[in-house]
């Protein structure tokens, strides 16, 4: 059906390329015709004038000698009567269309104060002029329609390369950054495919240097954080102890995810699937949580996923729900998805549009915070091949749904 749409699709540089060589060729045959009508009818108009003043020489000839008219002698028309006069010794011709459906060549000479005069009829050479255009514009249809189809099927060649530099574009934007087109040739397209593989290089190259500098720092921070920790362990128990030790949890929190995006980053995340049911999955883990959130079964099955890596997502959209939404905090299961939604201002156009970006918080309605839980969910989402969507609920809230992967048969 998709194929059929693209063939449809008038806007298409196939057709584009087809309408352009249609309106060459429409230009060439109409040139044409014209160069060929013209030349057709001056022709006639030569044989029919010749034929006229052969009649009227054998007119003049008889009349001379016998001093009678022949029958088929015409009167000249005024008009042609005057000219032959003003042209002694000399045969004069008229083109009569008067009437164009019985169009006469005449031809008169003055003969001693008497002007002779004959016709000759014109439609048979009129009507093969007709025939003839009718002939060429029959040509000129058929030219322009093998052109079309001869065009769009020539462009297909130079479609399927575009498809092909289109559809290793849209690898890259998916994250497939070892996509590559490999173009081969010297024209435009291979030039156009060789700069989408430069940028694709250099943002793989770019991705990879912030990814090993997210880890490098991460794995850095982890050895000094592992003694604060102790640290903040052994102080005396106070006002002052307690916000440390809060804010020691929060910056060891940081680490982790930290340390957590590197791993998703370099693909080195492997799943263990088993058959789990969602509805006790989803209860267990808010209830692990020990956040207010609501939670309603539906039909709850069975899904094909990794427990673990599972609850992470759940965690992690119940925690931005009600950290940086309002309440009420809702999470249904209904079948094999599970929605979470919250009733504040919503998810920010920028995640909907590009999704999450960690260290983005998108709108200071949203409240503050790192990016961080949003991007490991959808990380953990790709690992278990679960499909994670943001979208804003029916009046109003941030509506996050993750449809888990079906028992397989």
């Amino acid at each position: 059906m998709s194929a059929l749409k693209a063939l449809l699709n008038w806007r298409s540089l196939r057709w584009q390329t087809a309408g352009l060589a249609a309106a060459a060729a429409s230009v060439v045959a109409l040139v044409l015709g014209v160069l060929v009508h013209q030349s057709a009818t001056a022709r006639a108009e030569t044989s029919g004038r010749s034929r006229a003043v052969t009649a009227l020489q054998a007119l003049t000839d008889t009349y001379l000698a016998t001093g009678q008219l022949p029958s088929y002698a015409e009167d000249a028309p005024p008009a042609l009567r005057e000219l032959a006069l003003a042209t002694p010794d000399e045969a004069v011709t008229w083109y009569d269309t008067t009437r164009p459906a019985v169009p006469w060549m005449w031809a008169a000479r003055d003969a001693g104060g008497d002007v002779l005069a004959v016709r000759v009829d014109m439609g048979t050479d009129v009507r093969n002029v007709a025939a003839q255009d009718r002939f060429v514009v029959k040509t000129a249809l058929v030219t322009v329609a093998v052109v079309i189809v001869a065009a769009a099927l020539l462009s297909e060649l130079v479609n399927r390369r575009l498809r092909r530099v289109a559809g290793t574009a849209r690898s890259i934007a998916g994250g497939d950054l070892d996509a590559r087109i490999n173009a081969r040739g010297g024209d435009e397209v291979a030039d156009i495919g060789a700069a989408v593989d430069t940028m694709a290089a250099a943002l793989q190259n770019r991705l990879v240097s912030e990814q090993r500098f997210t880890a490098d720092v991460a794995h850095e921070l982890r050895t000094p954080l592992t003694g604060l920790v102790t640290a903040a362990e052994l102080l005396p128990d106070g006002e002052a102890t307690d916000l440390v030790r809060d804010r020691v949890r929060v910056l060891r929190g940081l680490v982790e995810d930290l340390l957590e995006i590197s791993r998703l980053d370099a693909g080195a995340e492997r799943a263990e699937l088993t058959a789990v049911p969602l509805g006790e999955l989803v209860e267990q883990t808010v209830a692990r949580s020990g956040l207010t959130a609501r939670v309603r079964v539906a039909a709850a099955q069975v899904v094909w996923t990794d427990p673990r890596r599972a609850e992470r997502i759940i965690a992690n959209l119940v925690t931005n729900a009600v950290r940086h939404g309002a309440a009420p905090v809702e999470v249904t299961i209904a079948g094999t998805v599970v929605s979470v939604r919250d009733h504040g201002p919503g998810f920010p156009a920028a995640l909907l549009a590009e999704g999450p970006q960690r260290f983005r918080t998108g709108t200071a309605a949203r409240g503050r915070g790192h990016g961080l839980g949003l991007t490991i969910a959808l990380g953990q989402a790709r690992v278990i091949g679960a499909a994670l969507d943001f979208g804003i609920a029916p009046g109003g809230g941030a509506l996050a749904t993750v449809r888990f992967p079906v028992m397989p048969d």
